[in-house]
Parts: structure tokens; C-alpha cells; sequence
């Protein structure tokens, strides 16, 4: 990357997405060389409207972080939807992205690619080594699908065209521009919610879901945007080395992870909120521990560095600017 290189950030409005222009501009990168569109002005489902798009700005490089994304309820409900419409914005990005000559475009996926029992940590080489969890396959398949078709460009155009399309995959990430609704977010957004509403009201309890015991790893989103830059721009010769041609997605995660009711307490004690936080055994906990191993990309010079407390710190104040 150079100042003069035209970037498209697809689904800049996002929480990654927002994340990556800010580490860009914070970067100096030059504002009017950041291209980005809204969903209005482009529909990345709409093949044509995609060719003419790249064809017309021509970018030098793309971070693929758009996606239609949701929790459990959503992707139970609207299965069709998560797997139609983010495998049409990835092969529509990706294919036009090709065909107008970019050479360099990161792909953001999900930790859901890896199978419901896989091994912990999961490192990059689980990936298609077992079943998916039942409630976000769909959406699981399309993100898996993105990394093959990265892939498969490398191996199809990188000799002949110096194809050079990359694939992060991010732990449970939270942070500026995260979704606090009250029936659809995931667990820091919802849990700040509940712990701020539960100050506010001055009540006595709050009572988490489940026995508090499962160990979940989480990422401030500034990390995740710092570390996909950095990918974006590490030498192709040092992405080849710690990469192979058809296992070559890189996993992103904070290195450690903390239990649920760890978690409810420091989050509780970042609100303010001095009442009994209780917990309900008779409630589902999902999987018992879901942590990324994050050691390739140690191995490439990446750590992370916003700590748990000083990120729910941000959060919450997020949250306040921005609670409807």
C-alpha cells in the first residue's frame, strides 16, 4: 500500500468495516483515495451493478468486509437469505475485482467455519475437518466458500496475473459501531445493555443465561482492523511462507480467552452496576469453549493490543453515544 493506492472498503458502514477505514486514515492514508459506497448506492448482489462499479473506479485494493450477518434467531429464521446473499457479494466482489485488474483484496470471514467440535484452540488446518454448528451453517458454507475463491484465484491467475487475494478470520470481535439491540446482539453488546438498563432501573439482580463456566475469546475491533491491514500489506514471499495454496486463511484472535461469568462481572463492573449478578444452569450454554489459534499470525508480527478492560471501557462509551 502505498499513499497513492485506491482502496475500496465493501461494507464500510460496518463495525469491521468502519474499523478498517479508521486504521487507514489514522495510517495517513489520504481520505479521497478510500472508496466506498453505502447499500443504497450499490447493491453488491446485483452482478452488473458490481462490474459496472469496479469498472468505473478500478481500485488497487479491496478489504471484502461486507456481509449480511446476525445471531442465532436471524440465521435460524432467514437460512436462504445469510447463505444466497453472502455468496453473491463475495463472487460478485471477488470475480470483478479480478476482472479489472486488482491484485491485492482481503476477505474477512468467521470463526463459524470451523467445525461445532473442533479442536481448542482451532487452528487454520480444522477448517472442513467435521460437521458445523446446526444454527449458522448456511451462513458457515458461503464464508468458506469466500477463502476457497480467494484461493482458487491465487491458484488460477496468481502466475499470470499477480492475483494475490488473502482471507482473515476473526474471533467474536466487539467495539465501535457494534449492534445493541435488545433482541438481536451478541453477548458483550447485549450484556452492556442489560447491565447499563439494570443501573438505570436501579434493580436489584441481573441473571445471565446458563451456568456462566463456558470460555469464550473476544478482540476489540480496532485490533481486528489494525491486523487486516497488516496482512493486506505483509510481502507476498512472507505470506506464501506461512501460508499454503489451499489452507491459506489466517485466523485472528486476542490469544486467550475468559468465562462467561468472568466476563458478565467485568462488564457489570465497567457500567457501574453494584447489584447480584446471578446465573440460570436451567438455560442453554452453547459450546463449552470456542478459542482461535492465533500462532500464524504471532508468527507474522501481529499481537493485539487493546486489553479486555480498556475495550469494554470504549464500548460502553460507544454505547452510550449511539443507544437508541
Amino acid at each position: 500500500m502505498t499513499e497513492h493506492s485506491k482502496i475500496y472498503v465493501a461494507g464500510h458502514r460496518g463495525m469491521v468495516g468502519s474499523a478498517i477505514v479508521r486504521r487507514l486514515l489514522a495510517h495517513g492514508h489520504p481520505a479521497e483515495r478510500i472508496v466506498t459506497r453505502t447499500h443504497t448506492e450499490l447493491d453488491l448482489t446485483d452482478q452488473a451493478a458490481v462490474r459496472a462499479f469496479f469498472k468505473a473506479e478500478r481500485p488497487d485494493q479491496v478489504y471484502l468486509a461486507a456481509a449480511k450477518v446476525g445471531g442465532i434467531h436471524a440465521n435460524n429464521t432467514y437460512p436462504a437469505d445469510f447463505i444466497y446473499q453472502n455468496l453473491m457479494i463475495q463472487a460478485n466482489v471477488i470475480e470483478a475485482a479480478f476482472c479489472n485488474g486488482v491484485q491485492k483484496l482481503l476477505f474477512l470471514g468467521s470463526s463459524c467455519i470451523y467445525p461445532k467440535l473442533a479442536p481448542q484452540p482451532m487452528a487454520e488446518d480444522a477448517l472442513l475437518t467435521g460437521a458445523l454448528e446446526p444454527t449458522n451453517e448456511p451462513y458457515a458454507i458461503a464464508k468458506i466458500a469466500g477463502i476457497k475463491l480467494c484461493e482458487s484465484y491465487n491458484r488460477q491467475f496468481g502466475d499470470s496475473h499477480g492475483v494475490d487475494y488473502r482471507s482473515v478470520m476473526p474471533t467474536n470481535l466487539y467495539g465501535p459501531g457494534d449492534n445493541y439491540h435488545p433482541g438481536n446482539s451478541h453477548v458483550i453488546p447485549a450484556l452492556i445493555r442489560r447491565f447499563h438498563e439494570a443501573k438505570v432501573s436501579d434493580a436489584p439482580e441481573v441473571a445471565i443465561w446458563g451456568s456462566g463456566t463456558p470460555m469464550r475469546e473476544f478482540l476489540y475491533v480496532d485490533d481486528m482492523a489494525a491486523a487486516s491491514v497488516h496482512v493486506m500489506n505483509l510481502p507476498k514471499a512472507t505470506y506464501d511462507q506461512h501460508t499454503q495454496p489451499m489452507l491459506n486463511h489466517i485466523n485472528v484472535g486476542y490469544g486467550s480467552d475468559i468465562s462467561i461469568a468472568d466476563l458478565a462481572r467485568a462488564v457489570g463492573a465497567t457500567v457501574g452496576y453494584t447489584g447480584q449478578i446471578t446465573f440460570d444452569p436451567t438455560k442453554p450454554d452453547g459450546t463449552p469453549r470456542k478459542l482461535m489459534d492465533s500462532q500464524r499470525l504471532h508468527s507474522l508480527g501481529w499481537q493485539a493490543k487493546v486489553g479486555l478492560t480498556s475495550g469494554l471501557a470504549l464500548a460502553y462509551q460507544d454505547f452510550l453515544q449511539h443507544r437508541a
